[in-house]
């Protein structure tokens, strides 16, 4: 009797509202995967026989820039902040190379693009880290300042190089046996080295701890101003990246290629369980926070709903889901 009374017991603590605040504080990669599933088969429903592994692909392939431009504000948001730079680095990386392909050639064109962004991420960083202004305002006025130089390099060029590399078409858009794509060779070692970073070293720890507690940390002798500017510089690196992926993807170069991966990429980051406040969050769910948004997007454009209506929907549970997350962890 006393068996069956405590397995009940058990079950029944399942089913309580606080034992789903602690699976979605504790462990929020779960509910994701279960929400996933549903817009999977919410997107059958839909479209009955569209779930095949022709769309497993395509999904895919749509979701690896967006996934690498969500990393850039997991990282950032880990320590409080934001990066609302990484549409202006990421056009300008695949606008640059678009130009200088041509002349010097790909892997020239490559370096002179992430040494572009580096410059960029070095100098948002020396903001924040140094200068203590606000990440917010920081990364906003070196987008403009990007954009504004990738417009004055636009003029300079009458044209525009030879157009998009084969390599990067063949790497953003082609699949492995028509399902794969060839961007999870570059996806697959960026989120291995992350989250292994965030998660296994003491500079992720640090990061961890800087948007816990900035006074402790601190106090501990971490130099926060350090870790911030590298933690830039890796956003921006990480941006090039995902911008001459879009360029692949899209076969189009332009200064505002990746601006419209801004509100998305903080949307996968903060249902992905990472918080604005910092110190709470991780990669994972990101990467699910991602998929989500990918198959979010699909089940709407089946459903005929326009652009607007996904950017309207993608801000609704940015405010959402952070009032949830917050709303937990407060309770906590």
């Amino acid at each position: 009797m006393s068996e069956a009374a405590g397995s009940a017991r058990s079950r029944s603590t399942w089913l309580t509202m606080a034992a789903w605040q602690g699976l979605l504080r504790d462990r929020p990669i779960i509910p994701l995967l279960a929400l996933l599933a549903l817009l999977v088969v919410l997107r059958e429903i839909a479209r009955p026989g569209i779930i095949s592994a022709d769309f497993l692909g395509v999904t895919l392939r749509a979701t690896v820039p967006l996934a690498i431009l969500a990393g850039c504000q997991t990282l950032t948001m880990l320590t409080g902040g934001i990066d609302l730079s990484v549409g202006a680095v990421a056009s300008m990386a695949g606008f640059l190379v678009t130009t200088l392909v041509g002349g010097p050639g790909l892997g020239v064109a490559i370096l002179v693009a992430f040494a572009a962004a580096a410059l960029a991420g070095l100098i948002t960083g020396i903001g924040v880290g140094v200068f203590r202004v606000h990440p917010l305002i920081m990364t906003l006025g070196i987008g403009l300042v990007v954009l504004g130089l990738a417009n004055v390099w636009q003029l300079q060029m009458v044209q525009t190089g030879a157009g998009v590399a084969d390599e990067l078409r063949t790497l953003g858009s082609d699949r492995l046996g028509g399902i794969l794509p060839y961007s999870l060779l570059v996806f697959v070692p960026l989120a291995v080295v992350v989250l292994v970073a965030l998660r296994r070293t003491g500079y992720g720890r640090l990061l961890y701890a800087i948007g816990d507690n900035p006074v402790a940390a601190r106090l501990s002798g971490a130099r926060a101003w350090q870790v911030l500017v590298v933690l830039y510089i890796v956003s921006a690196l990480l941006a090039a990246v995902g911008g001459l992926l879009i360029s692949g993807l899209t076969n189009v170069a332009s200064v505002t290629l990746a601006d419209s991966y801004v509100l998305p990429s903080v949307a996968a980051s903060v249902i992905g369980g990472t918080s604005i406040l910092g110190g709470r969050g991780g990669y994972g769910g990101t990467i699910v926070g991602a998929l989500i948004l990918t198959v979010l997007s699909s089940l709407l454009t089946a459903l005929g709903y326009p652009e607007a209506v996904r950017q309207v929907l993608y801000g609704a549970i940015i405010v959402a889901v952070a009032a949830a997350y917050t709303r937990v962890t407060a309770q906590s």
